[in-house]
């Protein structure tokens, strides 16, 4: 796939362009997501590093290196705090978080990585109730 796809913050401050094709669609459950996220996992797509045009607001945009973390890193909205694509720590890959796309991506989660590591109450929160709203 090499159709632009658009993506952005929660405040619309930053605003970026992505493209594949991609290389996976991975659900992480690890305790480093669990953290950067505040959710039982983070969504994100890879694709070649240099597959992002960022438009606007590219000087609200910070990185944060876990220190003991080979490649986890985050890139996130100043203003915000939503998650935004960024290079892993060895620059091999771009990391899409999915719920920063405002277009479909064409690809579906094919995998739940550190599936041992996912929250204890995760299961229980997929088989509960579905609502259409607030309850």
């Amino acid at each position: 796939m090499s159709d632009k796809i658009n993506g952005s913050c929660l405040c619309g401050e930053v605003t970026f362009q992505v493209w594949g094709p991609f290389k996976g669609f991975r659900l992480c459950h690890c305790s480093r997501c669990q953290k950067a996220s505040g959710s039982a996992h983070v969504s994100n797509i890879f694709t070649d590093p240099d597959n992002l045009e960022v438009l606007t607001g590219a000087d609200q945009i910070k990185r944060y290196d876990h220190m003991e973390a080979e490649t986890f890193a985050k890139c996130f909205c100043t203003n915000c705090g939503s998650v935004v694509p960024y290079k892993n720590r060895p620059g091999s890959f771009l990391i899409i978080p999915a719920g920063s796309l405002d277009d479909d991506p064409g690809i579906t989660p094919e995998a739940n990585i550190f599936w041992p590591d996912r929250a204890c109450w995760y299961d229980e929160g997929i088989a509960a109730q579905h609502c259409e709203q607030y309850l």
